[in-house]
Formats: structure tokens, sequence, C-alpha cells
């Protein structure tokens, strides 16, 4: 018999195995100083691409200062207890009714945590005769979700109609069988490639098929639509999302997340939501921080504009000098290049410490071997020579990438590398 501990000590997982040439610089990374398009990185002035605080409210005066006077008055406990028990108030239930008029449905519920809340309306929505039919490049915690399922789930191809119908007619004749039910879930904004979940084609397949659709929109709440109310107004099918779920960790700035839908539907879930029944209520500071900033959202539309006019010039300016961007539909802003991880590290490491360019890298198991994704975020925070020289970091650091200088630069490493493998 084995001890349980002899597959970590043999094998630390596809990134793990990376942590001693990573940690601490390419993951686990400390930036410092407050939250803004240009932040310290081991103590150097950086231009920050790697923070989703879309609207530039996390360091807004009036949010920092309705922040303080909650946190002064009400403290970091209370309410104290689950909400069913004893951390319910009224100001929960005004955040609810206001988030449930913003994204235009009947009712809404808070949740503590994006992530956890994802699980577990994932777990709650369904039973073991349903059928689950998801995105095969959805988040981890929809996927995460899915695992708890113990009934039938099917993936279909990224964004791909023709596969969706196809495991929808599955999903059906399965259904048939089982007395079940079939939930489809999809992304308003897939948060690595940027584009936009396929949901007005989606929505039209309702017209031949029985399902229930969920969509995740945590990129595209706040940045989409005519009023910012995300991916299903920007799409004009809001009404036809059957659940709808975004947080408060993008464009809110905060913690905490909500799922909205029709109040029967919510009325259930408050009900059989395990991480919320058995878990602490959101803080007050957090509910009326949230309070303010959805307030922002709906009545200063010049944060959106800001937020566009950046996305605008970052990508066509990217595009113009040749860069891949793939097919983002979004603020969110993939740059894809060809190379080794040690090439990927040479690359960022160049980027931060010669240029003060900060943003995130993507490389395989999340992507395919030989690729590297930057991923780019911008805010209404940047400013548009934060832009211009972006565009020139990467302008130099594709010429050393195709020259061969990142490879020459990471062959120690490359070595270091097979020789522990």
């Amino acid at each position: 018999m084995k001890d349980l501990f002899d597959k970590i000590y043999k094998d630390k997982g596809p990134l793990g195995k990376w942590a001693e040439q990573a940690e601490g610089y390419f993951v686990f990374p400390k930036l410092e100083g407050p939250i803004s398009n240009r932040m310290k990185f081991r103590g150097k002035d950086v231009i920050t691409w790697s923070v989703n605080d879309y609207l530039g409210l996390a360091n807004h005066p009036e949010v920092r200062k309705v922040d303080a006077e909650a946190a002064a008055e009400w403290g970091s406990a209370y309410p104290m207890g689950a909400r069913m028990m004893s951390g319910h108030t009224t100001l929960h239930e005004q955040l609810q009714n206001e988030l449930a008029a913003f994204v235009n449905k009947e009712a809404a519920y808070l949740l503590n945590f994006g992530y956890q809340g994802m699980v577990s309306t994932v777990d709650a929505l369904v039973s073991k005769d349903d059928i689950i039919v998801y995105d095969v490049d959805a988040h981890a915690c929809i996927i995460d979700g899915v695992r708890l399922h113990m009934g039938k789930r099917f993936t279909y191809k990224h964004n791909d109609i023709d596969s969706i119908e196809k495991n929808l007619q599955r999903a059906t004749k399965l259904a048939e069988q089982t007395g079940g039910g079939i939930l489809l879930i999809s992304e308003g904004v897939f948060g690595m490639r940027g584009e936009q979940g396929r949901l007005k084609e989606i929505c039209a397949l309702k017209d031949k098929y029985n399902f229930r659709l969920f969509v995740d929109d945590a990129h595209g709440f706040g940045t989409l639509g005519k009023t910012g109310a995300g991916a299903g107004e920007e799409q004009g099918i809001q009404d036809k999302i059957d659940v709808y779920f975004a947080t408060f960790a993008k464009s809110m700035a905060s913690t905490g997340a909500f799922i909205a839908a029709d109040k029967e539907i919510i009325d259930y879930l408050k009900y059989n939501l395990r991480s919320q029944m058995f878990a602490k209520s959101l803080q007050m500071q957090l509910v009326i921080g949230a309070l303010k900033r959805l307030d922002m959202l709906r009545t200063m539309p010049e944060l959106r504009e800001k937020l566009w006019e950046n996305v605008d010039a970052l990508q066509n300016g990217l595009k113009k000098r040749g860069f891949d961007i793939g097919t983002t539909q979004s603020c969110v802003t993939p740059v894809y290049l060809k190379g080794s991880i040690p090439e990927a590290m040479a690359l960022v490491k160049d980027l931060r410490e010669n240029h003060g360019i900060f943003c995130s890298i993507v490389v395989y198991p999340v992507i395919p071997k030989g690729l590297i994704l930057l991923r780019l975020i911008p805010t209404a925070s940047h400013t548009l020579q934060d832009v211009e020289e972006t565009h020139d970091a990467f302008s130099s650091i594709r010429e050393r990438l195709e020259n061969g200088t990142y490879k020459r630069l990471s062959a120690g490493v490359q070595a270091s590398m097979e020789a522990s493998s």
C-alpha cells in the first residue's frame, strides 16, 4: 500500500514542476501600491495590465470614502452567521433588488464569492437524472461545479454551434430515458480569449430543444451592453437567459457575486445553495460598498466610455502592428506568440525589467504546447500613453523572440528542467 503523499513527492503537476524557476516572479508575484494603471513590482514602476479593475473603481475617491465609512460604522464582522440564521439585513435585500433590476431579472441573490457561488449554483440546479451541456473552455469554477454532478454531462467544442446542437441531441435522448432536464452552461465572455459566448445562437436553439441556459458573465457585467448589464444585453437576449451570474471581482472591484433569475428560481436557490446556507453572510461593509459601485455603474457611463476608448486603442494598435489577438469581442486582450515555456519566461522578464510592462502570462497546459499567451486587461484607469508604451514594448519583444534571443537566454532554464524531469 502506497503512502498517500507518494504521488506528490514524485509529480508536482504541470505547473508545479516549474515552481523553483517561476514562483515569486511568474506565478505568485507581488504587485505593490494602490491598485491603478501603474504599480510597483520588485521596487520598479510598471504599467499594470493584469488587474481586473475594468472601470477603475478600486481606488476611486468616492468608492474609497464609502468603503472607509462603512468599515468604521460596521466593522468586518457584522452581520454574524449565515443568511438563513442570523446574517440577513435590509441592505442585503436592497442590493439584491437593485442588482435584479439592473440586469433585467425578477430577483437576485447575493453570493459570498464568485467561484464558490458558481460551484454551488451548478450543484443546486441539477439532480442525478439531469444532463449538463457545457463549453470545453469553461472557467474552472464551472468545471468544478459540473464535477459535483452525479448525472451525465457533455462538453461541446468551444463556441461551436454545430457541436452544441449535437450534444443537445445526445442530452435530449438521454433525458427522455432518465426523466430529467437539460442545463446548458456558457460564459458571457471567456476570460482567456475574450470571445463572447454565442448566446444569441444558443437561445435560438430553444425553439428546437428543451433546455435551460445558465450564463457566467463575470467579464461582461459592467463592460458590455448599452447600460453595462452584460453580454446578454449586448446580444439582445437577456430575457432568454434563465439564470444569470456575475461577480463583483471585476467591474465592481470588490468581493462577492450574485445570481439573478425568475423569482421562483431564486427562491428555490436561496434554500438549496449549500455554500450560502452554511457560510457566513457577506459582510456589511462589502454590501454597502457594492451598492455604491452599482450606483456608479448606472449613473456614470463615462467610466465605461473611457474603458472602451482604451480597449479600442490597445487592440487596434496591436492589430495594426501585426499581432495576433485572436477573436476577442470584449475588453480582454490576448496576444498570441509562438515559443516554449522557457522562452516565455525570458520574454516576460524582459517586458517587466526592461520595458516596465506587467501582464499575465499563460502557457501549457492552459493553452496548447508551443504557444505563449500574454493577456492584457485594459481599464478606465489606463492612459493612451500607457497604450503607446505597451505597443512599443511588444514590438521589441516580438523581434527578440523571432531572432532567437529568448531561446538563447532560456537555454539554461530548459536544461535545468530537462535534468529534473
